[in-house]
């Protein structure tokens, strides 16, 4: 498995947390468990050199098994919530922990020719730069909702995010149970845990913030993952794809 990401274009950064691609070229099917983090994602699907499949997916609130076909590269593009006002435009409340294939024209993806990671991105930061410059602005309040959310990873109380949006957290739960399909406090539990992952990865199995003491993080990590922060870090065989992409400290 070869695994590579590039940040996307400055203006897209609040929308778009990296575009990725992840490659098997070998000749058998390559099997990983993956993780809720608190990110739904765009998946353009290759093989070889031929567009087969384009999907959305949902977020995800637990583990989910994968298998990468033989001789395929897939590009992702991974988003942050807010994408969902200025980009995506619709509900992705029915595919949690789902996703949906797509046409093979959406973006226009048929018609490009991939002939290099670089392009492929290039292009997928023209097409979504010209989306948000055909949308009219979302409500203020979702915007400084998912700016707290960012910049604190989740680590607060639905109480602090409802104070800092000015929005109610009856209106902020109601819009993200249509939206996203589960609740606020459920979302950053898995934002907040995710943004462990490193800190695992590295064998720090003692939470540095945001949990009460060690059994408290033990118990919530296990929560969204289904495995103690011990089995993750050991992470037999590259079973957990996002371990096997973190770099050790």
């Amino acid at each position: 498995m070869i695994y590579e990401q590039q940040q996307a274009h400055r203006d897209l950064q609040d929308y778009i947390r990296c575009y990725w691609k992840l490659e098997n070229h070998t000749n058998d099917f390559q099997a990983y468990t993956i993780l809720p983090d608190g990110f739904f994602d765009l998946l353009i699907c290759y093989h070889k050199t031929h567009l087969e499949e384009v999907f959305l997916t949902g977020l995800w609130d637990q583990q989910t098994k994968v298998a990468i076909s033989p001789k395929t590269t897939i590009y992702g593009v991974q988003f942050r919530l807010f994408a969902i006002e200025n980009i995506i435009q619709e509900s992705i409340s029915p595919l949690l922990n789902d996703l949906k294939p797509l046409q093979k024209s959406y973006l226009g993806l048929d018609r490009f020719n991939t002939n290099t990671d670089a392009c492929l991105f290039d292009y997928l930061n023209q097409c979504l730069l010209a989306c948000m410059e055909k949308q009219n602005d979302s409500d203020p309040r979702k915007r400084l909702l998912f700016n707290a959310i960012q910049q604190t990873k989740g680590n607060k109380t639905v109480e602090y995010y409802s104070q800092q949006a000015g929005w109610s957290k009856r209106q902020i739960n109601r819009y993200f149970r249509a939206t996203f399909g589960l609740s606020l406090k459920s979302y950053c539990s898995i934002r907040k845990g995710a943004a462990m992952f490193g800190q695992i990865r590295n064998g720090e199995l003692f939470p540095q913030q945001g949990y009460f003491d060690q059994s408290h993080f033990i118990k919530e990590i296990k929560k969204i993952t289904g495995f103690t922060p011990k089995v993750l870090r050991k992470n037999e065989n590259d079973r957990f794809l996002q371990f096997s992409i973190i770099k050790r400290k």
